[in-house]
């Protein structure tokens, strides 16, 4: 893969994108780049003021942008539901999985679910299957999902997708990214099965600087480590522009294959994006559709029309 920056994305004009936890990070880059691009974009926050914030930052750069906001809380199902009713437009060619939370103390969303599992991947898992028709109904339309190569710290637990059976954060928010990436497998899997060619890809930044490693240590008070974090971003990370590029790559770049996983080149730390090292038991079809069945229950979100081929089947091209 030769060197690939915000410039290569190609025109976006007449396309729709939704970004999740697009007020800050990589989620901000994001919407900027494609919103520059020409693209309509959807900035899907928590908080509609920081969302509006952000589509201020984004008309301040480019003030021709197609840009507004959308409540979207992905720890709740009935806001995730709420959104997915509003959408108002009859096409969507990007879905961008972005919005997460990194290690934070024990928690439990609105409904009910550990907190990390629950927003990283039930919450997409969700929002990705109720906006389903408008992706199958938009030609080249793709979903991108934001893992993370803390993925490869841990398995899920099929058995205990909640962590009730003891919590590390850690681990749980490895579990997480883990299952971001077994989402965009057995998904893959399905769409191929399907005939449709919906593009289903995941993403991680590497190292970049955002405000997603200080947020659970100050929901605790730990102001040491704080200012560690911070000090670790200013020192090692590179910023959220260089951060984005995988996500914007996958997301726009001619020829990216489904169920890929796309991460910065040197060491999956920093750099242009370029494939990334992956753990085996993300591909693992079993597991994906164990993983779905479970989604679907905790959820109450079906993906009408996408029915699971045989394991080992080989629906994925290549």
């Amino acid at each position: 893969m030769t060197a690939w920056h915000a410039g290569d994305i190609p025109d976006q004009r007449g396309r729709v994108a939704v970004v999740t936890g697009a007020n800050s990070g990589i989620g901000l880059v994001t919407a900027r780049e494609l919103a520059r691009r020409g693209a309509r974009v959807i900035l899907a926050c928590r908080s509609e003021e920081r969302g509006t914030h952000a589509l201020d930052r984004i008309a301040a750069d480019a003030p021709d942008a197609l840009v507004e906001v959308g409540a979207l809380d992905l720890a709740d199902l009935a806001s995730v539901r709420r959104f997915a009713d509003r959408y108002p437009y009859d096409r969507l060619d990007l879905l961008i999985n972005n919005a997460g939370v990194m290690a934070l103390p024990y928690g439990r969303t609105a409904d009910g679910f550990e907190r990390q599992f629950g927003v990283n991947h039930l919450g997409h898992f969700a929002l990705t299957g109720l906006l389903l028709p408008k992706l199958l109904d938009t030609p080249g339309a793709r979903v991108i999902s934001v893992s993370s190569v803390a993925h490869t710290l841990a398995n899920l637990d099929i058995g205990d997708l909640n962590s009730e059976r003891g919590y590390r954060r850690w681990i749980a928010y490895a579990r997480s990214k883990t299952a971001n990436l077994l989402f965009v497998h057995e998904l893959a899997r399905r769409l191929a099965a399907a005939g449709s060619d919906v593009v289903a890809a995941a993403a991680h930044p590497g190292y970049a600087a955002t405000n997603l490693q200080t947020a659970g240590p100050k929901m605790e008070g730990r102001r040491a480590a704080v200012r560690i974090m911070e000090f670790g971003n200013r020192l090692l990370a590179q910023p959220a522009e260089s951060g984005a590029l995988p996500t914007l790559y996958a997301a726009t770049a001619a020829g990216v294959e489904p169920d890929s996983f796309t991460g910065p080149r040197l060491l999956g730390w920093r750099g242009g994006p370029a494939p990334s090292i992956r753990a085996g038991w993300t591909r693992n079809d079993v597991a994906g559709e164990r993983l779905w069945a479970a989604s679907e229950q905790l959820t109450g979100v079906t993906y009408g029309g996408l029915a699971s081929p045989e394991p080992g089947t080989g629906a994925l091209p290549g």
